[in-house]
């Protein structure tokens, strides 16, 4: 698959002051839906969308809320062919992007392949190029987590996704749920994502915007059946959790999720920063550091595909202090502490 030019080296913030999310705080009405926007008039499947729809209000209105690429810059799209993201290959396209779409079909509901045609025509209609990537996910338990994982491997590092800020404020709750620490109430990075590349332009965007946009390009989206499927976390939190919390607070939080997970961001970054100096293997530096940031040495230290939790990082902080010679960590590993030295093993080896 074609690598696209790195975002995170050409990233550039939202044009114009446009609207920005309510800072936090403030009381506002919950969120209405979009107006109705002023229909395009529709195409036959095939035939390219002339320019008329890049001056759309809407269209307009959401560009000066996004976070693209410089203008003539090559950027991928993971498109399934919901509102996000053909909202996402929309506006990509408006903003004087080469943009590609890749529609992963994961093989788990009947007809999944019309999925992938409308996208392809979608693509048409806004001059976009269009590839479609099959992948097989394997019946059994954390099906979304595998099928997550098989989808971000069959794109490009630096794919754009649809992620808006009602996205961000659903992981920051699910994550908080979870007994997530400060990195996770970080919720969705504007650059981020498995492969520390992934895009995230539309962070400002509500899924209402991204409606709109639809509407205005005379799309149809396609709804995911699971997605009202509240026996998962993520739909709860979406369908209830939140409504709920709407209704106490008598505020939309979405914006105020999103306010604090920027405030977040700048903090966590420089407890990052200040711990990269610590040798996690230096039992002595570990010891005489302030706790936060060795904490965040050892997770830096044992971090593989997933960062290791709380209570694996205590141990290993208890071997450093010598109130242990050695500790079991999850994978099968064992840290060890010989002459002020930490050292990480195959727990096997010990056998």
């Amino acid at each position: 698959m074609d690598r696209c030019g790195s975002l995170g080296r050409r990233r550039r913030h939202g044009r114009g002051d446009g609207r920005r999310l309510h800072q936090a705080g403030e009381r506002h009405a919950l969120p209405r839906q979009a107006p109705a926007a002023r229909s395009l008039r529709r195409l036959t499947i095939g035939s390219p969308l002339d320019t008329e729809w890049q001056s759309h209000p809407d269209i307009r209105r959401c560009l000066q809320l996004c976070s693209f690429p410089e203008p003539g810059s090559s950027v991928s799209c993971a498109v399934s062919g919901g509102a996000d993201s053909l909202a996402l290959l929309a506006l990509a396209r408006a903003a004087n992007l080469s943009a590609l779409a890749i529609h992963v079909d994961h093989g788990l509901r009947p007809g999944s392949s019309d999925e992938a045609s409308r996208v392809a025509a979608a693509a048409r209609d806004v001059g976009a190029e269009f590839r479609s990537v099959s992948i097989r996910v394997e019946p059994g338990p954390n099906l979304e987590a595998r099928a997550r994982e098989l989808r971000y491997a069959s794109l490009p590092d630096d794919v754009l996704t649809g992620h808006t800020a009602d996205d961000l404020a659903e992981t920051v709750v699910v994550n908080l749920l979870r007994g997530a620490g400060l990195p996770g109430l970080i919720g969705v990075r504007p650059t981020g994502g498995p492969s520390g590349e992934v895009g995230h332009p539309l962070l400002e965007l509500r899924r209402a915007d991204t409606e709109a946009v639809c509407r205005a390009m005379g799309w149809t989206p396609f709804t995911d059946p699971t997605n009202s499927d509240t026996s998962l976390l993520r739909n709860r939190v979406r369908h209830e959790v939140i409504p709920y919390l709407n209704e106490v607070s008598d505020r939309d939080l979405v914006p105020v999720l999103a306010r604090q997970s920027k405030l977040i961001v700048d903090d966590n970054d420089l407890l990052d920063t200040l711990s990269e100096h610590i040798d996690p293997t230096d039992a002595r530096a570990l010891t005489s550091s302030p706790t936060a940031l060795a904490r965040r040495a050892v997770r830096r230290w044992l971090t593989t595909t997933h960062p290791p939790d709380a209570a694996t990082i205590d141990r290993v902080l208890a071997v450093a202090r010598g109130e242990a010679v050695a500790c079991e960590i999850p994978g099968g590993h064992r840290v060890s502490r010989r002459n002020q030295v930490l050292s990480l093993t195959r727990s096997d080896e010990h056998d």
